[in-house]
């Protein structure tokens, strides 16, 4: 038997065999099988492979190539092979050995190679682990018999690679691939196979004696970093633990009391604790202050706690459950420690504890009952039309508008708010009524609020006077005689035309409630300059101070909270100045529309009884402007006064003085003010002083733009005016009627 290579004849052209080398004789043995066990070829070694001299490196390729002989098709081949592709390192092997193997391509040389070569009657020993990383094409296993990872690559299992994922069992078998050990021949074994470690029966109970941090957690290089103490047999001893050995996820704390299991590694013999479960006895003998509130908001994974003990809401994840796998509802009554979040520096929820219904009380109602009037009704957040904000009020509180009542305390007057939750809807309290009711105190702010609200006796119908502070389309408002608020009222409440009202009338009125919302009823014009004297009731005092406007009434700027302006004695800016407020009642000129900055002078009244003092006759320094009006439409118009380039001067009808009706050219003064809302300028005050020239007729507005004005044209001189027929101007002779004759 001879080996050899096949060349050319270069005269002939023709195939021939050189490189002759004589084979040695082989027994005869029966005809190989071409494929065995799909992908594995049979063959029998002719030449078998020597490993590299010891002085060289582990991974240093060399030692001589063996070869493999296979028949296929009837047809002998040989294919060389390395000491670096048998399936079992040091196999020793024997010229005419039968042995299985596959062949590639090397990838270095591109011949065809024959790898994984293993003895025919040899035991391959088989390994098991679980997949403990997976990357892009390859993985690790960790491996069950020895505490050690091994490398694999996707190629090696047997079967579909996306049904491998991390925590499967797996058999495998060990390669030596350059040096280095692979994982090869993988398949995936049931779940529970792979045992690395056996778990005492016992349970234990310890205390933590060093939790694991965040960082430790994020840490690959100490797998145990946490600590345990326990007594067997009156021994104290320390045991480590890991992340994965804690039943739930939220945040342990040094001194926690807890239950254990010993786990002992099958491949080592190392013990660590492990199924650690947290007892709740643990909160009894801490000093550890523990807090209760509502669950009032519920995301995906996170939520907000309504604190009993504090005003703020609290941050949770649902990780912080002592119970694995809470899924916490709305209304959820809880129990909690507060803990600064290492990241945001804000206070969170910790270590939550689910309570049952009734457990958390958010006040405290005294036993004692009291009684009182009520001075202010209150409104629920459905029938409140005013802004949270303007109202006092949260939001999310969902309480409407507070209303107030009166009461006596040891001779001293008080004043105690109440929601409409607070009632009895069968018997709403209105102004005026006598009530009774019990103090409640909240745990979060120790306030006071009235609780258990019974009417005892109803109000009699009282009248109240006003003067008007605001007048829209079908409705107005009423400023109190006390200066302290509005009243609504609607044009079908007052009791005459209400195009006879104007700003600064009195009126007289009783207070109704409609809708849960306070607004006059019977609202009668006080004609009488007796009756209609708003300020006739304080006395005035000559000195006529100069000052300037600090903050304007709420009906000039509707986002401010207090009702009354401010102003000041002096035009400079003065922290200390002093500063009297005003309302309508102070006003001159009840429809003078001052702003901040305005200024003004003005008198005081002299305090009564001990009461404020208010500017009185408040007049506004102002510059009047004049010009012509530009536009009319409907109830505006524009005044042909630029503030801005290219844009007239807004102003509104019911700024006109007295009401007059005015024409396109009508000459009028005004004075310029800017909305704090939009920050737009209208004219207000608007007073007409003259009237519009007539205008001119068309014809002769066509016949005076088509005259030339070239000074080289002939032109008309008028030498006298034109006289009548008795000699005087213009024609003064009546003529008589025309006489039909029949």
């Amino acid at each position: 038997m001879v080996e050899f290579e096949q060349g050319i004849d270069r005269r002939t052209g023709k195939a021939i065999a050189v490189s002759i080398l004589s084979m040695p004789q082989m027994p005869q043995t029966a005809p190989f099988p071409s494929v065995a066990g799909g992908d594995r070829m049979l063959g029998s070694i002719v030449v078998d492979a020597k490993p590299p001299p010891k002085s060289a490196g582990p991974d240093e390729e060399g030692g001589q190539m063996g070869r493999i002989q296979y028949e296929t098709s009837g047809e002998s081949f040989f294919l060389p092979f390395s000491h670096c592709d048998l399936t079992t390192k040091g196999t020793q092997l024997e010229p005419g050995d039968q042995v299985t193997f596959t062949m590639e391509t090397c990838k270095r040389t591109g011949a065809l190679q024959a790898y994984d070569v293993q003895k025919l009657d040899q035991q391959v020993e088989r390994h098991q682990g679980v997949i403990c990383s997976c990357k892009d094409s390859f993985g690790f296993i960790e491996r069950s018999d020895v505490v050690k990872e091994i490398f694999f690559h996707y190629s090696e299992f047997q079967g579909d690679i996306n049904d491998l994922k991390l925590g499967d069992d797996v058999e495998f078998t060990v390669q030596d691939r350059h040096g280095k050990e692979v994982a090869v021949n993988m398949v995936k074994l049931p779940h529970g196979t792979v045992v690395f470690e056996n778990i005492s029966d016992t349970r234990f109970i310890g205390q933590i004696a060093k939790v694991i941090g965040r960082s430790h957690r994020q840490s690959t290089s100490d797998l145990l970093p946490g600590r345990l103490t326990y007594a067997e047999k009156s021994v104290e001893k320390e045991i480590q633990f890991g992340d994965k050995d804690v039943c739930a996820d939220f945040t342990y704390r040094e001194g926690d009391t807890v239950e254990f299991n010993i786990a002992t590694d099958r491949r080592d013999s190392m013990q660590h604790a492990t199924n650690i479960e947290f007892l709740e006895t643990s909160f009894d003998s801490s000093e550890e202050p523990r807090e209760t509130g509502i669950v009032a908001v519920v995301k995906e994974g996170f939520g907000f706690i309504k604190c009993a003990e504090r005003e703020a809401r609290m941050f949770f994840h649902f990780s912080e459950f002592l119970k694995p796998g809470t899924i916490p509802r709305v209304q959820d009554e809880v129990e909690f420690t507060i803990s600064e979040d290492q990241t945001s520096n804000k206070p969170v929820a910790i270590r939550i504890k689910l309570l049952p219904r009734g457990s958390i009380s958010f006040e405290t109602v005294l036993q004692e009952k009291y009684s009182g009037i009520v001075e202010k009704e209150a409104i629920s957040q459905r029938q409140s039309t005013r802004s949270p904000k303007k109202n006092g009020t949260n939001k999310d509180s969902g309480v409407g508008e507070l209303g107030e009542i009166k009461y006596e305390v040891d001779g001293k007057e008080q004043t105690i708010k109440f929601v409409m939750k607070d009632v009895d809807i069968r018997n709403v309290p209105k102004c005026g009524d006598k009530v009774e009711f019990q103090i409640c105190e909240q745990r979060r702010n120790s306030q006071h609020t009235a609780k258990n609200i019974k009417v005892m006796s109803r109000a009699p119908g009282q009248r109240h006077r006003g003067l008007v502070a605001t007048l829209k389309e079908n409705f107005g408002f009423i400023e109190t005689l006390e200066r302290d608020r509005e009243i609504f009222f609607h044009y079908s409440s007052f009791d005459g035309d209400p195009n006879d009202l104007d700003i600064g009338d009195m009126l007289e009125y009783t207070l109704a409630s409609k809708n849960g919302k306070q607004s006059a009823e019977g609202v009668l014009l006080l004609t009488s300059a007796a009756d209609a004297s708003g300020v006739a009731r304080l006395e005035v005092e000559e000195k006529v101070l100069e000052g300037k406007v600090v903050r304007p009434m709420r009906s000039s700027n509707p986002e401010q909270e207090e009702y009354a302006g401010l102003v000041q004695v002096g035009v400079e800016d003065n922290e200390n100045a002093k500063m009297y407020p005003f309302t309508i009642v102070s006003l001159t000129n009840k429809q003078e529309f001052l702003q901040k900055g305005d200024l003004v002078t003005f008198r005081l009244t002299k305090p009564a009884n001990g009461g404020d003092v208010f500017a009185a006759h408040l007049e506004a320094q102002r510059k009047v402007v004049q010009s012509r009006v530009e536009s009319l439409k409907g109830q505006f118009g524009f005044i042909g006064y630029e503030v801005e380039e290219g844009k007239k001067l807004f102003f509104h009808v019911s700024e006109v003085v007295g009401g007059v009706e005015l024409q396109v050219g009508d000459v009028v003064e005004f004075i310029i003010i800017q909305n704090k809302r939009s920050g737009k300028t209208s004219a207000c005050n608007v007073k007409k002083i003259s009237e519009a020239r007539a205008p001119r007729p068309e014809r002769l507005l066509s016949r005076l733009k088509s005259i030339s004005m070239d000074e080289s044209q002939p032109r008309v001189v008028a030498l006298r005016q034109p006289r009548g027929p008795d000699g005087r101007p213009g024609f003064a002779l009546i003529r008589a009627a025309a006489v039909s004759v029949a």
